[in-house]
């Protein structure tokens, strides 16, 4: 790409809803950084291409969403990180190498260490709601920092036994009727599903069997009280929403692109909370 400021993307479709470049324009004005941060809403069919030629667009590297995400590291040199997830939510040019990274899980405990300190003193029980691509990077992360026990809660429990295939003998899959049991053990417990997204379904969480130490985390955050964090905090329990996760694991991939390694604020959080409820 020519010379001139650094341009990063998010690429999705669609991509128009997102709220990445409030993000990335928030640590662009704070560090005073010539770049830019753009939305790129690019065909499926389309997106290897793109890719493929990110410099003759004019970037230096983006963001990853749905649907790409799949296509993102098969089409890139993925770490480690990425590779056992099996998607890649953040891209980056090295020396001429299109290189891929997941940092969603990153992202939501980031935010757990900040808000909820000492939130993970004890992982001998976890439980974990869905077995998508959230779900496979929580757990990810969840194995990173010990956890004993994880329990994946899925409908279909096949989908379920794949993260124990792919992950190992700490995680066990089970189904909705083992809820209740679970949470009277668990001294962690996270939603990575859609439940409870606006337009999306909703359920009636039961969390009178919980641990009065449980910590209950959400990866929706639209809205930013989802009805099972408001069901916790009823009960009182700690929680955390899922705009953290958002704005956390936007850190690293801007640290990879313009060269700083950025802290959320809660000034930024304010701005970004602002544009959800327009």
């Amino acid at each position: 790409m020519s010379s001139g400021p650094r341009a990063a993307c998010l690429m999705g479709w669609p991509a128009k809803h997102s709220k990445a470049p409030i993000i990335h324009g928030y640590w662009l004005r704070k560090h005073g950084i010539d770049g830019d941060y753009r939305l790129e809403e690019i065909p499926p069919e389309d997106f290897p291409a793109f890719i493929a030629d990110l410099p003759g667009h004019g970037y230096v590297g983006g963001n990853v969403t749905l649907p790409h995400k799949i296509v993102a590291l098969e089409r890139s040199e993925p770490d480690d990180r990425a590779r056992a997830i099996g998607a890649a939510n953040t891209l980056w040019l090295e020396d001429g190498v299109l290189r891929s990274t997941n940092t969603d899980g990153e992202g939501f405990y980031a935010n757990l260490d900040l808000t909820l300190p000492g939130w993970d003193a004890d992982l001998s029980t976890a439980v974990v709601f869905g077995a998508g691509g959230a779900s496979r990077a929580l757990v990810y992360g969840l194995l990173e920092r010990g956890a004993e026990r994880i329990w994946v809660v899925n409908r279909t429990l096949s989908q379920a036994e794949a993260l124990r295939d792919d992950f190992g003998p700490r995680v066990h899959p089970a189904t909705w009727e083992q809820v209740p049991r679970l949470l009277a053990e668990a001294r962690f417990i996270a939603n990575a599903t859609s439940l409870g997204m606006t337009g999306k379904a909703d359920m009636d969480w039961d969390l009178s069997p919980a641990r009065d130490d449980a910590v209950v985390a959400d990866v929706v955050y639209t809205p930013l009280e989802t009805s099972l964090l408001a069901t916790a905090r009823a009960r009182g329990l700690r929680t955390a929403d899922g705009l953290g996760m958002l704005l956390h694991q936007a850190v690293r991939g801007f640290s990879l692109w313009f060269g700083v390694m950025p802290e959320v604020t809660v000034e930024q959080r304010k701005l970004v909370e602002d544009a959800l409820l327009k």
